[in-house]
Formats: structure tokens, C-alpha cells, sequence
């Protein structure tokens, strides 16, 4: 893996190796960089949401087409409530309609919910097509677009049906941030946070110092995604190492579901999540006294929420489903100071007890 460079290109030598181009302005240029990518593809479908494709897909699909793409566009219903299987057979649909080959591509315009659906469609149509992902929030550029985890949810519970797919391509254009709602900028810093939890103190301190500042939002991503790199690097399917992203999301996930999906956004819930999962590692001495302190100030610096309603039972009780359990027991990830994490496997049974010393009830 190459780190960061002055172009802020990031490669990722995973079974599929690819770039990370994060570039002003790239979002214009995308035909030309996809082509360098794909020169033999003919054909290709934007996959967009109703937020994002009113702003941005008649650019991309202007810079395809300028490309000699033959491009088609597929809106769906913005929201994690549409993360469902029949938004999937809309994109299926669409992809046949636009007569896609395997040698073809979809593009994933969008938050880290089209990249996850975009990329299992992708995954699933044809028995697997390329895909690139175009990502449009903080919390995709610097997390979900890289990594080449897919999927899609289930009324019991969060992407418990996927597939490893690797883009082919992934073209961050930070200009695509001035169309946030500011909570959805200081949400995507959940996982920069995460990132620097889990491996960087130096990125963690960064962020420590400067909160949600925008104007370091190119290096920071830069830092995060050649952390996750890495990682991803060495345990593409997630059989080791790549566990340890989960930091906050096994309580994370669980906050959303509780929440039926509906008023708190997934880095929010994350925060959260690792803020309570470092308490109850301070609680059970695993982590050193003082990191959870160091999150909470953090989220607060960033304007993120440090609480939820909900209790450590039904926290528990949502997290039954998750994919990180094995039979009677889960695997979830504890800081033991801030930028060393490790896993650490606990009984289904002495999960709430555990929680609930990360919780003030």
C-alpha cells in the first residue's frame, strides 16, 4: 500500500487492487479517470438516491458519455429505511433495461447507503460486474467506499445480507461536501474518529485539537482511508485484523435498530457506540482510565450526540442478530488506550451486564 501522496491518491492492493483518488472538482473529470479503468466497458448505470441524483447525476453521466459510455441513470427513495431488497430488483431492472454486460460497470453516486446497494447489485447481477463508487458525504468518502463491503438490511437487523465486492475505482470529491446539512458533516467525522481510535492516536489528536474543521477535510480523509486501507489490505474478509473496524458498531448498529433507522444517522450511532463500549472497558479494566473521557469530549467537539434512550437490554437484545456473534458468544472490540484496540470475545449471556457498565442508567 502507497500512503498518501500530494495528489492524494491512495492504492489499495487488495484481491482486487484499486485506487483512491480524492481531488476537487474529480466529479467533472469522472469519464476520464473511469476510462483509464475500464477502457473496454460500453455501457454503464449511475445508481443514485433522490437526494443526491437531482444535484449531481446529470454530471457524471455528461462526463461518462463525453467518455464514449453509453450511461443510464437509477434513482431510488433516499434513506436507510430503503436499504431493502426491493430497491436491489429496481437496480437488477435497470441494469438489464440498459442492456449491462459483464464487462460493463454500475456507479455508486451517493452516500454509504447507495455504495452498499449499488455494490451488492453489482456483486449479484450477472454473477458480479466492476463497480465504481463515487462517494458524496464524509462518512462514505472516509469509510464505506473502501473496503468492498456490500449489502443490504433486514427487518431484524443491519446489513445481514452482502457480499465482498471491491470496487474498481473510488473518486472522493470533497467539493460534494458543500451540499451537506452540517449534521451530516459532523456525523461522517464518527468514523474518522473511529479510525483514529483503532490505529492513530496522531489522527485522533488531530481531531481532538481541531474539531470538524472542514479545511483539513482532504488530509484527514486521506489519514483515515489509508488506515482502513490497511487494513483492509491485510484481512480483505474480515476473518481477523478487519474486525477491529467494528469498534462502536456492534452498540451502533443496535441504536439504529431500536430506532427503526429513523432520527439518528449511522456515524451518530457509531460515536455513541464506541463512547459506550469504552466505558465498559474502563468498568471491566481492559481499557486505560481516562479514553472514554477523551471520546466523549471529542463527539462533543464535532457537535455528535454522547447519549440514547435506550436501555442495555434492548441494546443486547437487538445485537442477538448481529453478524459478529458465533453461537453463545460475540466478538466485539475494546480500545485498551486510544489507537491500540483489540477483540474480545464475550458470552451472548454477560453482554448487557458488560454494556451496562458503559452506561449511566
Amino acid at each position: 500500500m502507497s500512503l498518501f501522496n500530494t495528489s492524494h491518491t491512495i492504492h489499495v492492493c487488495a484481491g482486487t487492487p484499486y485506487d483512491v483518488i480524492i481531488q476537487r472538482c474529480i466529479l467533472n473529470q469522472c469519464g476520464n479517470y473511469i476510462k483509464n479503468v475500464l477502457p473496454k466497458a460500453e455501457r454503464c448505470v449511475i445508481v443514485s438516491d433522490s437526494n443526491v441524483a437531482p444535484i449531481y447525476a446529470d454530471a457524471v453521466k455528461e462526463s461518462l458519455e463525453a467518455a464514449g459510455y453509453k450511461a443510464y441513470i437509477n434513482i431510488f427513495p433516499a434513506g436507510e429505511e430503503n436499504k431493502r431488497l426491493p430497491a436491489i430488483v429496481g437496480m437488477y431492472e435497470a441494469f438489464t433495461q440498459a442492456e449491462l454486460s459483464r464487462s460493463d460497470f454500475a456507479v455508486a453516486l451517493g452516500g454509504g447507503v447507495t455504495g452498499d446497494m449499488c455494490g451488492f447489485a453489482a456483486a449479484t447481477y450477472l454473477r458480479g460486474i466492476p463497480f465504481v463508487q463515487i462517494p458524496t458525504t464524509v462518512l462514505s468518502q472516509n469509510d464505506s467506499s473502501v473496503g468492498g463491503k456490500t449489502g443490504i438490511d433486514l427487518d431484524c437487523g443491519k446489513n445481514l445480507v452482502g457480499s465482498f465486492h471491491q470496487p474498481c475505482l473510488v473518486l472522493a470529491d470533497a467539493d460534494t461536501l458543500n451540499t451537506l446539512p452540517p449534521r451530516y458533516v459532523t456525523d461522517g467525522f464518527g468514523e474518522i474518529i473511529k479510525h483514529g481510535c483503532i490505529k492513530s492516536a496522531e489522527l485522533f489528536e488531530m481531531i481532538e485539537e481541531h474539531g470538524a474543521d472542514m479545511n483539513r477535510i482532504e488530509e484527514l480523509t486521506a489519514r483515515s482511508i489509508a488506515i482502513k486501507a490497511g487494513v483492509v489490505e491485510r484481512d480483505e474478509k474480515e476473518s481477523g485484523e478487519r474486525m477491529l473496524l467494528n469498534f462502536g458498531h456492534t452498540v451502533g448498529h443496535a441504536i439504529e435498530k431500536c430506532a427503526n433507522y429513523t432520527g439518528i444517522a449511522h456515524g451518530e450511532a457509531v460515536g455513541i457506540g464506541m463512547l459506550i463500549m469504552a466505558r465498559a472497558g474502563e468498568a471491566a479494566r481492559l481499557t486505560e482510565n481516562g479514553t472514554s473521557e477523551r471520546i466523549e469530549s471529542v463527539l462533543k467537539k464535532c457537535g455528535m450526540p454522547t447519549a440514547c434512550e435506550f436501555t442495555p437490554g434492548q441494546l443486547c437484545q437487538a445485537a442477538m442478530l448481529d453478524k459478529k456473534r458465533r453461537g453463545e458468544h460475540m466478538n466485539i472490540v475494546l480500545l485498551k488506550a486510544i489507537g491500540d484496540s483489540f477483540v474480545y470475545r464475550i458470552k451472548c449471556a454477560e453482554l448487557p451486564d458488560f454494556v451496562r457498565g458503559g452506561m449511566n442508567e
